[in-house]
């Protein structure tokens, strides 16, 4: 199973390289198969340069500009629509995400599962120097998704996770332009009837740049593709579920 690699990139020249290094060192020292999308999201800094200078030695990695306008969620869906994998994790440029994890995640969708998901709340999981009210929020919205669609599952929002190729393709169109994309793919995909395991995962806060989440432009955002997908599940009479073979 060829696993690709979507890195969404704003402005992440002081840590995408070292992000580069550590994924694909850890990926060939597993023997996985794998290619890395790097997908700059108009960057106004030297992220492009970087990743290009990287790729010069590492012909899995490329870089792809968005075609979109600005925006996290135009970024990762361009990735979507250009990854040649059989498999696909979205992985964020500032280095918070573990290359472990990601064999971890790998290793759920060999054994079957269409999905693969961690949770940094865990027994097993460690998160480093998280901001505080990031933290309090992140919990509150997770408790209500959970309440929401009785999943058990307590990192939604996390955007790092894998999918197989068939369940992105199912999970179309997109609507997210922003950081809730990272909501509406594991919701869809839950309420669509996609099986997914549960690994414990590891945090790190990022030791470059700035984060590019906003928590007063997305609280709205978050709001509505949660109440969409809530909809889709219990109005649609399973129009979107998955067809079983």
């Amino acid at each position: 199973m060829k696993l690709s690699v979507v890195i969404p990139a704003h402005n992440e020249e002081g840590s995408v390289g070292e992000t580069l290094a550590g994924l694909v060192s850890t990926l060939d020292a597993e023997g996985i198969e794998h290619e890395v999308v790097v997908v700059d999201d108009s960057s106004s800094d030297n992220t492009a340069a970087v990743v290009e200078a990287f790729a010069a030695g590492n012909p899995q990695v490329r870089c792809l500009p968005s075609p979109y306008r600005n925006g996290f969620g135009f970024a990762v869906r361009a990735g979507l629509e250009a990854f040649e994998g059989d498999a696909v994790a979205i992985v964020m440029a500032d280095g918070s995400d573990s290359p472990r994890d990601l064999v971890a995640y790998q290793r759920l969708l060999e054994e079957g599962y269409e999905c693969a998901f961690g949770s940094r709340f865990v027994s097993g999981s460690q998160v480093i120097d998280y901001p505080r009210t990031k933290l309090i929020m992140n919990r509150i919205v997770n408790f209500g998704i959970r309440l929401l669609f009785r999943h058990g599952y307590n990192d939604t929002t996390n955007a790092f996770k894998a999918y197989r190729r068939e369940v992105i393709e199912n999970l179309q169109p997109f609507l997210s332009h922003h950081f809730n994309l990272t909501v509406e793919l594991p919701l869809k995909a839950v309420v669509r009837g996609y099986s997914y395991g549960i690994v414990p995962i590891s945090w790190t806060n990022r030791q470059a740049g700035v984060s590019k989440l906003k928590l007063n432009e997305m609280g709205s955002r978050y709001l509505f593709i949660v109440l969409y997908v809530f909809l889709e599940h219990h109005l649609s009479r399973g129009d979107y579920r998955r067809k079983e073979p």
